[in-house]
C-alpha cells in the first residue's frame, strides 16, 4: 500500500514538474524576446555545423600565440589599417537554394540542390600560413549550414575554403585556403591587457563583401563584459560570453572580422551586438586570449573536447512555484538548476545524482543557472573530479562527479 501511494505521489510529480518546465520555457522565451535583444552580426542562420572537411592532425603544426607587444597610443589609424587590412576577408557562405524546399519531385530537387548560391556572408582574419595554407579565424554562425565555403581577399581574389573546425559554444571556426596568394597575417594581442579607453578599430565587410574591408573606430567600453546569449535557439539563455565591448560600428557582415588595437594587433573577433532600435554603439568581441586557445585546439582535434554531467537540466526560476513547493526547498535559495533528467550512462549517475535535485554549488562556486553552470563546468577537462552540491527534498548533500566526454554540450 506504502509503495502504490509512493508511485501516485512519483506520478503526480513528474506531471507538475513538466507542466513546470514547459511553463518556465515559455517564460524564457518571452524575456529574451523582450530583453535587451542580443543578435548575431550576419544574415540568421540556424546553429547547425558543417563536418569539417579537413583532417585535424597534430603533424606540423605550429601554436598560435599572443604577441606582448605594447600598443602605441601615437600610432596614425591610417597607417595601422594599411599594415592590417589585407588580413581581413570576406567569407560567404553558399547553400543549394531548394535545400529546405517540401516541395517538387525528386529530380527537381536534385537540380535545384546542384545550384549553390550565397545564403550570408560574414568576415574572418587570415592569422597564419604553414604547409601551404592560409588559415582564417571567423564566428561559427558564418560558416553554420554551409555547403561550400568562398573566401574574398582585400585584393578581389576568390578562394574556395576548407572547414576545419568549429565550436558553437564559443563562436568560432577555422577555415583554410591556399596560400599562395595570401600576403599579410594578422598578430594577436594579449586581451588581459585591454582597457577601457583605448582605441578600437573593426575592419570586415558590414552588408557583405560589397563593403570589404570597411574600417569603423572608437573605444573599448568595457573588457570582460558578461554578455548572456542563446546558443542554441531554445528561447533560454545559456551561455555567457565575456567579451569586448566597443562603440565602434559593428553592423551584419562583420562577424568574424577583426577587432584591433592602435598597434595594428587583433584584441578580438568581432561577434554580436545590440539589436534594440533604441540602442546605438553596443558592439561585441571575442577576447583574442579566448580565440587563440579555441583556435589552436580546432586545428588540432577539429572540434572542442568538453566534460559532461550527463544531466538535461532548468533554471529553478523559469520552474513555477507549485513545483518549487514541492522540492521543499529552504526559503533563501532563490538559484541553481534543476536536474531534469539523468542519462543512464553519464557521471552524474554514477555520482548519484536524481531527477529534481537542486545543484545550487559546483567547484566551490555558487550556481545560480545554467549560464554559469556551463562556464564553471567548462572550465574543467574530461576526467576531473569535480564536487557538486544540491538540495534533494530540502536536503542539502554534495557528491564527486568524475566527469566524461560528450558530443552535446546541452547535458
Amino acid at each position: 500500500m506504502e509503495e502504490k501511494q509512493q508511485k501516485q505521489l512519483r506520478k503526480r510529480k513528474n506531471k507538475s514538474f513538466r507542466n513546470g518546465f514547459v511553463g518556465g520555457i515559455v517564460g524564457g522565451t518571452i524575456a529574451v524576446a523582450s530583453g535587451i535583444g542580443i543578435m548575431a552580426i550576419t544574415n540568421p542562420l540556424n546553429h547547425q555545423t558543417p563536418t569539417p572537411t579537413t583532417q585535424a592532425t597534430e603533424s606540423n603544426v605550429t601554436t598560435t600565440k599572443t604577441s606582448t607587444a605594447a600598443a602605441n597610443t601615437n600610432n596614425d589609424i591610417s597607417k595601422v589599417v594599411e599594415n592590417v587590412k589585407n588580413a581581413v576577408v570576406s567569407v560567404i557562405n553558399k547553400q543549394a537554394s531548394g535545400r529546405n524546399s517540401l516541395y517538387g519531385t525528386q529530380q527537381q530537387q536534385q537540380q535545384s540542390n546542384d545550384e549553390l548560391t550565397t545564403a550570408s556572408e560574414g568576415s574572418g582574419v587570415i592569422y597564419k600560413k604553414e604547409n601551404g595554407y592560409a588559415y582564417i579565424v571567423t564566428n561559427n554562425h558564418v560558416i553554420a549550414n554551409s555547403q561550400e565555403l568562398e573566401v574574398l581577399l582585400a585584393d578581389g581574389t576568390r578562394e574556395k575554403a576548407e572547414l576545419v573546425g568549429s565550436d558553437q559554444w564559443t563562436d568560432l571556426a577555422v577555415i583554410r585556403i591556399p596560400a599562395d596568394k595570401v600576403s599579410t597575417v594578422a598578430e594577436f594581442a594579449n586581451s588581459d591587457e585591454v582597457k577601457a579607453g583605448q582605441t578600437a578599430i573593426a575592419i570586415g565587410s558590414p552588408l557583405g563583401s560589397e563593403f570589404a574591408t570597411s574600417v569603423t573606430q572608437g573605444i573599448v567600453s568595457a573588457n570582460n563584459r558578461p554578455v548572456p546569449t542563446d546558443v542554441d535557439g531554445d528561447g533560454q539563455q545559456d551561455w555567457i560570453v565575456n567579451a569586448i565591448q566597443t562603440d565602434a560600428a559593428i553592423n551584419p557582415g562583420n562577424s568574424g572580422g577583426a577587432l584591433i588595437n592602435s598597434a595594428g594587433q587583433v584584441i578580438g573577433i568581432n561577434s554580436m551586438k545590440i539589436s534594440k532600435s533604441s540602442v546605438e554603439g553596443m558592439g561585441f568581441a571575442i577576447p583574442s586570449n579566448e580565440v587563440v586557445s579555441i583556435i589552436n585546439e580546432l586545428e588540432k582535434n577539429g572540434k572542442i573536447v568538453r566534460p559532461a554531467l550527463g544531466i538535461s537540466m532548468v533554471n529553478l526560476s523559469n520552474v513555477n512555484s507549485q513545483v518549487v513547493n514541492q522540492l521543499n526547498l529552504p526559503k533563501d535559495v532563490k538559484g541553481g538548476v534543476v536536474v531534469a533528467e539523468v542519462s543512464s550512462k553519464g557521471s552524474a549517475k554514477a555520482a548519484g545524482l536524481q531527477p529534481y535535485d537542486v545543484i545550487v554549488e559546483m567547484d566551490g562556486k555558487k550556481v545560480e543557472g545554467i549560464q554559469n553552470l556551463r562556464k564553471i563546468l567548462y572550465s574543467h577537462k574530461v576526467g576531473d573530479k569535480l564536487e557538486v552540491t544540491y538540495y534533494r527534498n530540502g536536503q542539502k548533500q554534495t557528491t564527486t562527479v568524475s566527469l566524461t566526454e560528450t558530443n552535446n554540450p546541452s547535458l
